[in-house]
């Protein structure tokens, strides 16, 4: 991979990774992780320098994510939603639109974003919402609704989150920012599960939840949309997620490789790094992996120009999502199947991470909607 510019230092990753089984284990926070990102510039690497940040472009930040994430998946991927808030009010800003320029400002100012989206059994994802948008009369609106899978549960200060405003003669999807502090905001349900414990998602409880006029940045037309603040959510949470895998992936890679070298071979007398079946799967491996790398930087080079990728925008960014996130579950698995028997157990390092590839399962777009997408693009829509 080609060099670029860091935030993140070595010295920084290796602590970060020395307390990751602790918070998997505990099943708590990362703070001392925010704690120190935020200390080395990380919640700002993505502000443009103008505005007082680190001005690193979306390709670099994917690289730093990779990195991140091959030190503690789980405090990457929570620290992503805050990335793709910032992302987003780029993505506008390099549309001539300051409608989401106080995104980057209050991020800069050490506010911490939160991507209060997701709802139980909503696939229709961006594009409409069982939340409810009610107008204060003000310009402003209120919100009511639950957010599931509100990463950042326990640092967050602002959130962006959208809900239906059906007052008026058609409905509209209202997306705004809210803050922790400003009432109307519950931190609900348990978040004990399988894998990337430490992210604490929790569900959020919006009741009344207030966003002032100011902080209402879109009313739009319920349904598919190329608005560039959707399209910014889109890219830029697609793109960041797809690094997260990728780089939990690659440290799986690193831990199978050393454990095979360790690793003797009764039969053989010999280590099973010598091994050719060992050997071919984690090569195996290793080349599936190899491919994703490219997509995701040429996908977020496109962004970062504003290159026009027409109708196929939405699908390739689906698929980036996609791919990365079924190789890295299937590099994953291989690295497991290399490792033998150790690997099973819950203290071992790729235990935690077969557990943690697993989230990126549920997170969008599904396999079904990727496939649905494409199928759209290729064959037109079913008639």
């Amino acid at each position: 991979m080609a060099d670029h510019r860091q935030v993140l230092t070595e010295d920084l990753l290796e602590r970060i990774r020395e307390r990751a089984p602790r918070y998997d284990a505990e099943n708590t926070f990362f703070d001392e992780d925010l704690a120190e990102l935020k200390e080395a510039g990380y919640l700002t690497a993505f502000v443009p320098e103008e505005l007082g940040g680190a001005g690193l472009t979306l390709e670099e930040m994917t690289r730093e994510q990779m990195r991140l994430a091959a030190a503690a998946p789980a405090t990457a991927l929570a620290v992503n939603m805050h990335h793709v808030w910032v992302g987003v009010a780029r993505t506008v800003r390099a549309h001539g639109d300051r409608s989401t320029d106080f995104i980057l400002e209050e991020a800069a100012a050490g506010e911490v974003f939160a991507f209060g989206v997701s709802e139980a059994g909503n696939d229709l994802v961006l594009f409409g919402s069982e939340s409810e948008a009610r107008p204060d009369g003000r310009g402003g609106y209120t919100f009511h609704g639950l957010k599931i899978f509100t990463s950042l549960a326990p640092a967050w200060t602002r959130m962006g989150t959208f809900g239906t405003d059906a007052t008026g003669e058609e409905p509209r999807n209202v997306w705004g920012f809210i803050t922790r502090d400003g009432g109307g905001v519950e931190t609900v349900g348990t978040w004990d599960v399988m894998g990337m414990r430490a992210s604490q998602s929790f569900s959020t409880r919006l009741d009344g939840a207030p966003a002032p006029a100011d902080r209402i940045v879109r009313r739009l037309p319920p349904g598919p949309t190329m608005d560039p603040f959707v399209f910014g959510i889109f890219a830029n949470f697609e793109i960041l997620l797809a690094s997260v895998y990728t780089g939990l992936a690659g440290r799986a890679i690193e831990v199978a490789v050393e454990t095979v070298q360790k690793r003797r071979s009764l039969k053989n007398d010999a280590p099973y790094s010598q091994d050719p079946d060992i050997r071919w799967r984690l090569a195996d491996a290793a080349i599936q992996l190899d491919g994703v790398y490219p997509q995701i930087a040429e996908i977020a080079r496109d962004v970062d120009h504003q290159v026009d990728r027409g109708p196929l925008w939405m699908p390739q960014l689906s698929a980036v999502k996609s791919r990365a996130t079924e190789v890295a579950l299937d590099v994953v698995t291989k690295c497991v199947r290399a490792s033998g028997g150790s690997a099973y157990s819950t203290g071992k390092e790729l235990s935690r991470l077969y557990r943690d590839v697993l989230a990126g399962l549920f997170h969008p777009s599904d396999d079904e909607s990727v496939h649905g997408a494409w199928a759209n693009a290729l064959l037109g829509p079913v008639r």
